[in-house]
């Protein structure tokens, strides 16, 4: 009988003080300046007095998570930088070196395809600098279309032309 009350008493003390440690937060600020709440103590810490068993946070109004931001929508414009329009390139192995620049910037996501006179040049790519070779001497046009994520034109660049100059193979 005197094992089970001293059990019982032994149960009740460990409990309540299990229960008494649980209550305790303490305060203290950072390197930062940043106020820091905690259950444990740590040196400078001050132990903040609660005035209620229950700690219940007011309900916040979350709604403006649930819809998504109503942002202007942004128009991309892409075009050709260089070869400049109406320029000569001379090369005689027919190499040129098509860029594209895409205001206000190029996103995530997004693709260039590049179209040589009037046909697409090799798949779309993420980037906006394309090597052409063997280019035949004459006039050519370059235009370049603004692909998003979802496979949509977003852009096309008004039409380039460049001449190439290549010394002739009769001479």
């Amino acid at each position: 009988m005197k094992n089970t009350i001293l059990l019982v008493l032994l149960l009740f003390t460990v409990c309540n003080y299990a229960q008494s440690e649980v209550k305790k937060i303490y305060s203290w600020k950072d390197e930062n300046g940043v106020l820091v709440f905690s259950d444990s103590p740590r040196p400078g810490a001050k132990e903040v007095k609660l005035n209620t068993q229950n700690l219940t946070m007011p309900k916040t109004d979350t709604s403006i998570l649930d819809n998504p931001a109503s942002a202007t929508p942004v128009n991309f414009k892409i075009t050709i930088s260089s070869p400049e329009n109406e320029a000569t390139v001379r090369e005689n192995t027919g190499s040129v070196y098509v860029t594209a620049r895409v205001s206000p910037r190029f996103a995530t996501g997004f693709k260039v395809q590049l179209i040589v006179d009037g046909t697409t040049h090799g798949k779309s790519s993420n980037s906006t600098t394309f090597a052409l070779r063997n280019v035949d001497r004459g006039e050519h046009t370059l235009q370049a279309k603004l692909i998003d994520a979802n496979n949509k034109v977003v852009s096309v660049s008004p039409v380039s032309t460049f001449y190439m100059h290549r010394a002739s193979i009769l001479n």
